[in-house]
């Protein structure tokens, strides 16, 4: 490994760091103006909602949508002004009592860069999407689970929707 691999790595990291810290800095930021209590309310994360086999499905569902974004990344949106974009994380949050979904996030981050020609420092400029998905009303979270569980969930219809999850990000992204 050269030298010059060895420096875009070091730069590649310090961005990665970035947007990491970024991001960080924006959920700190929320919690501080709005602070959510667990015992404040029904709602829990769809991980926590789900049991035995249908846990195993979801896990198996999320892991299937950061693979699809993956394959049709770079012929859609990691064009143009970030090229970059990094899935994070797909979240949902579920009505413990009724099974209700309350909403999902998918969660992406990307950065732009530039090289300062005078000091030869790195400008970044880190961006961050949490594009909702494009959910019916009264979404159950078991029937959600069962139209993700296949092997290319980003394009699947969403119960009681003609949308999928591609949908959502194309008016996202």
């Amino acid at each position: 490994m050269g030298i010059r691999s060895i420096n875009f790595n070091i730069v590649f990291l310090g961005l990665t760091t970035l947007v990491v810290l970024c991001m960080t800095a924006q959920v700190m930021a929320k919690n501080a103006a709005g602070s959510y209590s667990r015992d404040a309310g029904p709602y829990v994360d769809m991980d926590d909602y789900l049991q035995g086999s249908q846990r195993d499905a979801w896990s198996d569902a999320t892991y299937f949508l950061m693979k699809n974004f993956n394959d049709v990344c770079g012929d859609t949106f990691c064009e143009g002004e970030y090229s970059n974009i990094q899935e994070l994380r797909y979240r949902c949050s579920v009505d413990a009592n009724t099974g209700i979904v309350g909403e999902c996030a998918w969660l992406f981050a990307a950065s732009e860069e530039q090289i300062n020609p005078i000091d030869g420092k790195i400008i970044a400029q880190p961006k961050i999407w949490a594009c909702v998905s494009p959910l019916a009303p009264q979404t159950h979270a078991v029937d959600l689970v069962q139209a993700l569980a296949n092997q290319r969930p980003l394009f699947s219809e969403l119960p009681q929707t003609d949308e999928s999850l591609f949908d959502g990000l194309i008016d996202c992204l």
